[in-house]
């Protein structure tokens, strides 16, 4: 993960890096597989296709690293920036 932050709502909101992802079908599995981890509450995707993807994920608390990289994996995609 690249950076995290906590917001006002005492959420935490982890932004990743996500390489292969070109179109809605892989923001749809990404997120998805992302909202499955204990914790997330939200997920937002901004695509760039052809490019390495930012992915905000707000959660209650941290991530687990292990967890994110293997919802990642599962969704088919690369995690640049190892949690």
């Amino acid at each position: 993960m690249s950076a995290t932050d906590q917001n006002d709502a005492g959420l935490t909101t982890s932004i990743l890096e996500v390489s292969g992802m070109t179109c809605g079908h892989c923001v749809k599995s990404v997120t998805e597989e992302l909202g499955r981890i204990e914790g997330a509450r939200n997920v937002e995707v901004a695509l760039v296709s052809g490019g390495v993807s930012k992915v905000l994920v707000s959660s209650v608390g941290a991530l687990d690293p292990a967890a994110v990289a293997a919802a990642i994996d599962e969704a088919g995609y690369e995690l640049v920036t190892q949690p």
